[in-house]
C-alpha cells in the first residue's frame, strides 16, 4: 500500500488515436521469421480498453481489425473479430484490473490475449486445416510482459502536473 497514487490528468483523444497509430505501425515492420513478436494493436487496444472505455471502444477495435486484415491478407474479419472481443472482454473488465497492482493487472490482461490469439486460431484452423503449434501462443506471453511499459509509456504524459509548483507533493 505504500505506491503512489497519482491523480492524472484528461487524455487527449489525439494522444489515443496517435498510440494506436503508432501501434499499427509497429504491427506493419516486417517482423517476418521472429517467433514471439507480439500483437501491439492488441496491446494498446486492451490498455485504452481497461483505461478510457469511453474513448476506445468495440467499433474503434473493429475498424483496427479490418485494417489488420487487410495487411495481413487473413480472412477478412479474423483480427476483427479477435480484437472486438479483446476489447469487450477489457471493457467489461476495467474497474477490477485498474484496482491490482502492475504484476497483477498482467495476470488479467493474459488471458484476454489468449483469447484473441485463439478466436484467430481457431479461424485459421476452419479455413485451412492447419495448427501452428505452441509457439503460437508466445505472443500473448511477450505482450503481457511488455504490460507494465507499455502502461508506463501510455500514462506518461498524463501524469504530468498543470501548473508546476515545488511545494505541494501531488
Amino acid at each position: 500500500m505504500n505506491r503512489p497514487h497519482y491523480i492524472l490528468l484528461p487524455v487527449s483523444p489525439l494522444f489515443i488515436a496517435f498510440s494506436l497509430f503508432c501501434a499499427f505501425l509497429l504491427n506493419l515492420l516486417p517482423w517476418g521469421g521472429f517467433v514471439g513478436v507480439p500483437d501491439f494493436v492488441a496491446l494498446v487496444l486492451v490498455f485504452w480498453g481497461v483505461h478510457q472505455p469511453r474513448k476506445v471502444g468495440i467499433g474503434t477495435a473493429f475498424f483496427l481489425g479490418l485494417l489488420m486484415d487487410v495487411h495481413d491478407s487473413t480472412l477478412l474479419g479474423e483480427n476483427a473479430l479477435s480484437y472486438t472481443l479483446l476489447s469487450y472482454f477489457a471493457i467489461m473488465l476495467h474497474r477490477r484490473v485498474l484496482w491490482f497492482p502492475m504484476l497483477t493487472q498482467a495476470m488479467h490482461v493474459f488471458p484476454l490475449l489468449v483469447l484473441a490469439q485463439t478466436v484467430q486460431l481457431i479461424v485459421r484452423f476452419f479455413v485451412s486445416g492447419k495448427l501452428p503449434g505452441w509457439f503460437y501462443f508466445v505472443e500473448s506471453v511477450v505482450a503481457v510482459a511488455l504490460w507494465p511499459l507499455a502502461t508506463w509509456i501510455l500514462l506518461a504524459p498524463q501524469r504530468r502536473a498543470v501548473d508546476r509548483d515545488h511545494t505541494r507533493p501531488i
